[in-house]
């Protein structure tokens, strides 16, 4: 994909979620590339102003814990104070953990539910606030999963929390249509992709390089060109899903 720097985003304010590493960070990347300036969080003060420190025009890093529901609404004050109002919402902060149904952990389940369904849903809410009160018509993409479209084995809790993300963005976009809202709604759901996630998910680093090995898979860079395509959607034109996986990807 056209990889040039554009203005297509001079102007507007976006706040990416997760932003310090992986698909967010290329996020914020991609958005600052094309003008916007970036307000971007996650937990790990170093990596976020590494970040801050590689972008072209003024950007808002900040240490936030997505869980818990002050610190996101703070946020978003912090935005509006420093940057202006939010134009555009990444919900990008996600995780998973491979956790049977049948012996899992259930603090481990409550984290997954609490960072991909309810803190993404407060962000939302915080989002269309501060968009309606500034009358924008301002654009929210969740950063989802092919595990919202099939269930992967031993993935399910974390598939939960993904087709949770799928009814999230449909009810959104009804309630946003039911006010007439010109506020757009659209979600990306990637197959394999290599960050940190498969790591994580297996509590393994070789079992990652393993099944990264197996062919070519999606880049964090892949993920945000398709996110920035959703945002220069016309404004007439809602882009409600994109799924995109590694073309030798067999589910």
């Amino acid at each position: 994909m056209n990889e040039q720097k554009n203005d297509r985003f001079s102007g507007k304010v976006a706040f990416v979620t997760g932003g310090s590493s992986g698909i967010g960070a290329a996020i914020v990347k991609a958005l600052d590339d094309r003008g916007a300036s970036v307000a971007f969080c996650g937990r790990r003060e170093e990596r976020l102003h590494e970040l801050g420190k590689r972008l072209r025009n003024p950007g808002l890093p900040m240490v936030v814990d997505v869980r818990r529901e002050a610190d996101l609404v703070d946020a978003f004050g912090r935005i509006r104070s420093k940057l202006g109002p939010v134009d555009i919402l990444i919900n990008n902060a996600g995780l998973g953990y491979s956790s049977p149904l049948c012996s899992g952990d259930a603090e481990l389940w409550r984290e997954m539910l609490e960072v991909n369904v309810i803190a993404l849903s407060v962000a939302s809410r915080e989002a269309v606030r501060q968009m309606q009160a500034a009358s924008r018509d301002g654009h929210i993409v969740n950063i989802s999963s092919m595990a919202a479209h099939r269930v992967p084995p031993g993935s399910g809790m974390y598939s939960a929390s993904k087709y949770a993300v799928r009814a999230l963005t449909e009810a959104l976009r009804m309630e946003l249509r039911e006010q007439n809202s010109m506020i757009r709604i659209g979600s990306v759901s990637p197959g394999l992709v290599e960050t940190g996630f498969a790591e994580l998910f297996h509590k393994s680093e070789a079992k990652a390089r393993e099944l990264y090995g197996r062919f070519q898979v999606l880049r964090d860079r892949d993920v945000a060109d398709a996110v920035c395509y959703l945002l220069e959607a016309p404004a007439h034109m809602q882009i409600h899903d994109i799924l995109i996986r590694p073309t030798q990807q067999p589910v």
